[in-house]
């Protein structure tokens, strides 16, 4: 039988194997023994032979390609070494000491900044932390309030800050220094902290609040009245012992030093107010700190609703020295940290009420219009409210006055610039805030600051600029203005002299300030005994690092003269504006603001969608 063969030619296919062995056998001996002398292939010897010694392959197939043995293994072997030589060196740089490379030094602006808050050391009153580096100064004032009338619920004022270079506590201009410090934290905490600075800007400012707290009854809900002061200043009355007649070291006061307070004090009380609403957003990880102050502020707002007026109304001492125009001011400035810190509404109402905005002067020019000072805090009050617009958007019914307070604030920054004749300058550069009148730079340094924060808002918001009328105006313009400024104080000036005591090699010698004139030689000099040191063309014996004088006159002319006041006498106020400003422009410029920490207590301006429907059940 025949089948096909699929590899060609026939194919003889037994039904069945009926041969015997011995009949295979000898059909085996008639082969063909020439057939099988032939060479077998590899594969046929596997067949017959099993597996066998072979030789070496002279490829390797490596499955996608065929690559030479000999090439494989040096390959192979390349990479071995070459790991090793890798992990050898790398052990070595890992072991052998390195030299960091250094960071770029400081910026000026960060030198001056660490300097400027150690004036606030210096101005310390009461028990002294044992940290406060100011070896010259030591515990002072620890009888303040003690001695104040029985009937008063304010038992203890120890503590706090002196005013300027006498050792007057003003509670009005310290809380707007407070203020002011605590919304420069808010925005910039990041340049704090790479400045090393966060910690201690975070103590001055609970050093300032804890004082206020004591200044009026916090944990009532509701008060009568409020300290406004300690100690008094007026001269007029003849020679009787005071903070301005005497010249002492604050540690060797030994004169009467009366507390004032008032009962109806809007101003004051709403400054406050603000001066602990933002310290509450600046401590919000110290939940219980943070509450205690929110309470506080809480109190004293009602309180500078309840009972009207103004603080220095009926006061010759708040008049002469730190005389407040009006409350309007206060109101919107306060209402607006208000609302920042407890996320209440009825704050942000009150803040955008446009009755309030009229009276504060907001629709108006007049030759102080943007000047934001201790006094006026209207033009923060509208950067602090442009600041909710641009980020948070609240829209109706807020949006009108919103965009107005919006509006004026960019006519405020352009009023600082050198193309608009809103203000004078000096020959040398700095701004005429005040009109050629004395002590300048308080003013200089807080529009400093506004104009370097709105056009960190802009940038944060992705605005290139804003427009002065038909004109437009990038934000770099209005950093280098703020640049410009602080730059005159720190030296590019005339006169080549920085007007931050300590900073620079040619600074003001003659700080009008008892504290840093009287040397700290174990002699307590008496009221009297202290002019021969008022009155000495020597300069100070101590150096009251970081302060920043009153400045020069509208010619860029100084006097370093202990006696004119108008010149050397450095202020709390004054010095919270410089710390603001300079913290502004400090660092890298891509640092930008905390968009966010300001508004932490405020809750979602539109409301939660609802949530989804169950699902659906048959």
């Amino acid at each position: 039988m025949y089948g096909r063969d699929p590899w060609g030619g026939p194919l003889e296919i037994n039904a069945t194997d009926s041969a015997t062995e011995e009949e295979r056998s000898r059909n085996l001996q008639d082969l063909d023994r020439a057939a099988l002398s032939r060479p077998l292939d590899e594969t046929q010897q596997s067949w017959l032979l099993g597996p066998g010694e072979q030789k070496k392959k002279k490829y390797v197939d490596l499955g996608c390609i065929i690559v030479s043995r000999k090439i494989f293994v040096w390959t192979v072997g390349t990479v071995l070494f070459a790991a090793f030589l890798a992990g050898f060196i790398a052990l070595i740089v890992n072991t052998v000491p390195r030299h960091h490379h250094k960071h770029p030094p400081p910026d000026n602006y960060t030198l001056a900044l660490r300097k400027a808050l150690m004036f606030f050391n210096a101005q310390r009153s009461g028990k002294l932390p044992k940290h406060n580096n100011v070896s010259w100064r030591g515990n002072s004032g620890m009888q303040d309030g003690k001695s104040s009338d029985t009937s008063s619920a304010i038992k203890d004022l120890v503590g706090g800050f002196y005013d300027a270079g006498d050792a007057i506590k003003f509670n009005f201009p310290a809380a707007f220094s407070i203020s002011m410090l605590s919304w420069s934290v808010i925005e910039y905490s990041a340049k704090y902290e790479a400045a090393g600075e966060l910690d201690h800007v975070k103590e001055i400012i609970k050093w300032g609040a804890d004082y206020f707290l004591k200044s009026f009854n916090s944990t009532a809900d509701t008060i009568t009245s409020l300290a406004a002061q300690v100690g008094v200043g007026d001269t007029s009355g003849g020679s009787t012992p005071n903070d301005h007649y005497c010249w002492m070291r604050p540690e060797d006061m030994d004169y009467d030093r009366p507390v004032t307070e008032c009962h109806s004090c809007s101003d004051l009380a709403a400054e406050m107010a603000a001066a602990l609403a933002s310290a509450s957003i600046v401590f919000k990880d110290n939940k219980a700190y943070s509450k205690k102050l929110v309470h506080g502020a809480t109190t004293l707002f009602k309180f500078s609703r309840d009972q009207r007026g103004r603080y220095s109304a009926g006061s010759s001492e708040a008049a002469i020295f730190y005389n407040s125009t009006s409350y309007w001011d206060e109101y919107v400035w306060g209402g607006a940290w208000m609302y920042f810190a407890t996320g209440n509404s009825s704050y942000l109402k009150l803040a955008t009420a446009p009755g309030l905005a009229k009276h504060a002067g907001a629709f108006w020019g007049g030759p102080d219009y943007g000047v934001l000072s201790w006094d006026n805090k209207l033009a923060g009050a509208q950067v602090l409210l442009s600041r909710l617009r641009l980020f948070l958007s609240p829209g109706y019914p807020y949006e009108e006055i919103l965009r107005t307070f919006h509006n004026q604030t960019s006519i405020v920054m352009c009023s600082y610039l050198p193309v608009f004749t809103s203000f004078n300058r000096t020959k040398g550069g700095l701004i005429q805030l005040n009109h050629g009148r004395p002590q300048p730079l308080q003013y200089v340094v807080n529009a400093a600051f506004l104009a370097a924060l709105y056009s960190d808002y802009l940038d944060a918001a992705d605005t290139p600029g804003w427009y002065c009328g038909p004109n437009f105006f990038s934000t770099d313009v209005l950093r280098n203005f703020a640049k410009t400024q602080i730059d005159y104080i720190l030296g590019k000036n005339p006169r080549k002299m920085s007007y931050i005591v300590g900073f620079g090699d040619h600074y003001p010698k003659h700080v009008h300030h008892r504290g840093a004139s009287i040397p700290k030689n174990k002699v307590k000099y008496s009221c009297k005994g202290g002019w021969k040191w008022r009155d000495s063309s020597k300069p100070n014996p101590n150096t009251i690092v970081g302060a920043m004088v009153a400045g020069p006159d509208k010619h860029d002319g100084f006097h370093d003269v202990r006696s004119n006041y108008n010149y050397t006498e450095p202020t709390l106020a004054g010095n919270a504006g410089l710390v603001a400003a300079l913290v502004a422009l400090s660092g890298d410029k891509s640092t930008s603001i905390d968009k966010n920490t300001i508004f932490s207590a405020v809750p979602p301006m539109f409301p939660t969608p609802p949530p989804p429907p169950a699902p659906w059940k048959p």
